[in-house]
């Protein structure tokens, strides 16, 4: 079951400026900072990278989220700080859901294309799906 939005997540070439920009700018306050080296298998199958390697921290404004990205494997192509509004520009969108497993099967015979099955992780489990024009969908479990 569905339960809602819970972040979107965008990619930058530099963490830390974008970090100062969203705290200083809008007040966002850092909830958590993580990353992962290059060699990691659960990482790759839940990015759909091979050999990924990043840095990340998630901001919180409000009830809402934000998670930055600066990924230092594979390396990124640069971004167009001028794109029109209808090009391409988030990472993903997540939601948050009470059982990854039966979401994930039901959007699986729904046609939706996911990277890997749920992955756990440190308080639940996550996956990566795509919606029908490529962009990436999180479903995120918490543990009871």
């Amino acid at each position: 079951m569905l339960k809602g939005f819970h972040h979107a997540a965008i990619s930058t070439p530099d963490l830390d400026r974008a970090v100062r920009f969203y705290q200083e700018l809008f007040g966002c306050t850092v909830v958590r900072e993580f990353g992962w080296p290059a060699g990691i298998p659960e990482a790759d199958a839940l990015t759909g990278l091979r050999n990924s390697a990043a840095r990340a921290v998630m901001l919180k404004l409000g009830d809402s989220h934000l998670e930055i990205f600066e990924f230092s494997s594979p390396t990124p192509r640069p971004g167009d700080p001028d794109r029109p509004a209808c090009d391409h520009g988030i990472s993903h969108i997540c939601l948050e859901v009470r059982d990854s497993q039966a979401e994930y099967a039901r959007l699986k015979a729904a046609g939706m294309r996911f990277h890997s099955p749920p992955q756990a992780q440190e308080g639940g489990f996550v996956t990566y799906g795509r919606d029908p024009d490529g962009n990436i969908v999180e479903l995120l479990e918490f543990a009871p």
